[in-house]
């Protein structure tokens, strides 16, 4: 059974840092593509950064520059280190892993900017 466990959220002021973590399980991680996407109240989903098979990230440009997107395959972990954060960074974040053409949801972790 394929688990992702999102950890590392909370209330945060703004210029503030968090690191969110993704653990996985049930999969191969070390072959597989790893996704942070957020949704914030009334609005939908969207991509915030990409790191593949080979290591290499992606990151959307609403967050570029601060966000960076990592993984450790010995612990099947994956982690977002979100810096100079900014209340409109306030959502639940969620972690994604593909698999074998299929993707794998975690619950999410709620992240909140605000003085």
């Amino acid at each position: 059974q394929v688990q992702l466990v999102e950890s590392g959220g909370g209330l945060v002021q703004p210029g503030g840092s968090l690191r969110l973590s993704c653990a996985a399980s049930g999969i191969i991680f070390s072959r597989s593509v790893i996704s942070w996407y957020r949704q914030a109240p009334e609005k939908q989903r969207e991509y915030v950064a990409q790191i593949t098979i080979g290591g290499f990230t992606a990151y959307a440009n609403s967050v570029k520059g601060r966000f960076t997107i990592s993984k450790d395959t010995a612990k099947n972990t994956a982690y977002l280190q979100m810096n100079s954060l900014k209340p409109e960074d306030t959502a639940v974040y969620y972690c994604k892993a593909d698999f074998l053409g299929k993707g794998y949801w975690g619950q999410g972790t709620q992240v909140t900017v605000s003085s």
